[in-house]
């Protein structure tokens, strides 16, 4: 059985402007998404899981996944703002689901073999789903234990936005990479980088762009832990149960390990509308490289 990859694209871009997910970039008119799961079928993963919100779900089939069609399997999840474990609802004024670890809680039913988590509004690399292909491998060959996940780490250089600052987790591992914490570091900015004296921060530090690699033995404490959550923020109108967060905690417990699996690809997404000239730009220089074709899936 081949790993799934699993997206989140749920989140509506409220910084952006608009629905980042359908949003052309590519030389052909691809969205930023395309060049993931591009990199996902040409590197071993067998099905693609989107969790999406219903609200535009005619939009993202039709202008985004209607093109993978033949090309590899595509399933769906809704993530919505009702759908949590029995005996919980949301309270009176809330408006918007409950975050990233929640988008992966809903698709505990809908995904079975090893699987990576990627978000659908970023450039990863195919190194990244190489990383992760290979990992999750190992796993489907009861090489590694269940317990046992992985994230794919990237130099904080080839992270940042020219147009404003951003927020990154730089992250601690032991010495056989084994991740020990992730510290979040809001407002960075770029020249706020690099390695002359008196910068904050060198530009070497490893940090994670939600880039994992899980076994469906992560549903089982995920579960445990939004139910806890429920149970003393649930009350709270914008309150968001995160995956790192989770993740985080889970480690802490002794309950799973995380291998940081480091990277020398440059990340980059539309953070800010600004961004998206630059993304473009970037990805014509990596098909003028051959890294892509010209257009990734070609209509029959």
């Amino acid at each position: 059985m081949q790993p799934a990859l699993l997206v989140l694209a749920a989140g509506m871009g409220s910084r952006y402007g608009g629905l980042k997910q359908v949003d052309p970039v590519g030389p052909s008119g691809e969205t930023i998404l395309d060049y993931a799961v591009f990199d996902a079928i040409r590197t071993g993963f067998g099905r693609v899981v989107f969790v999406i919100r219903r609200e535009f779900e005619e939009a993202f089939r039709t202008q985004v996944a209607a093109k993978y069609a033949g090309r590899v399997r595509v399933d769906y999840v809704f993530q919505s703002l009702g759908a949590l474990p029995a005996g919980f609802t949301p309270p009176p004024g809330r408006e918007k689901p409950w975050g990233t670890g929640h988008a992966v809680w809903c698709a505990r039913d809908a995904v079975k073999e090893p699987f990576a988590v990627i978000g659908a509004d970023d450039y990863f690399g195919r190194d990244a789903f190489r990383k992760m292909a290979a990992y999750l491998s190992a796993h489907q060959k009861s090489e590694i234990p269940a317990q046992q996940f992985a994230m794919v780490g990237y130099r904080l250089a080839n992270t940042l936005s020219e147009n404003g600052a951003v927020s990154r987790g730089v992250c601690a591992a032991a010495a056989d990479g084994t991740l020990q914490c992730v510290v979040e570091h809001t407002g960075i900015l770029r020249e706020e980088v690099g390695a002359a004296s008196g910068k904050k921060f060198t530009g070497e530090e490893i940090v994670s762009m939600n880039c994992w690699a899980f076994t469906p033995a992560l549903f089982g404490a995920l579960d445990r832990q939004f139910v806890e959550f429920l149970a003393t923020r649930g009350g709270e109108l914008k309150s968001e149960f995160y995956l790192p967060e989770a993740v985080s905690q889970q480690i802490a417990s002794g309950t799973a390990a995380v291998r940081v699996m480091p990277t020398t690809a440059s990340w980059f997404g539309v953070t800010y509308r600004e961004d998206k000239p630059r993304v473009q730009a970037a990805l014509a220089a990596l098909v003028a490289k051959g890294e892509y074709p010209a257009q990734l899936f070609p209509s029959s």
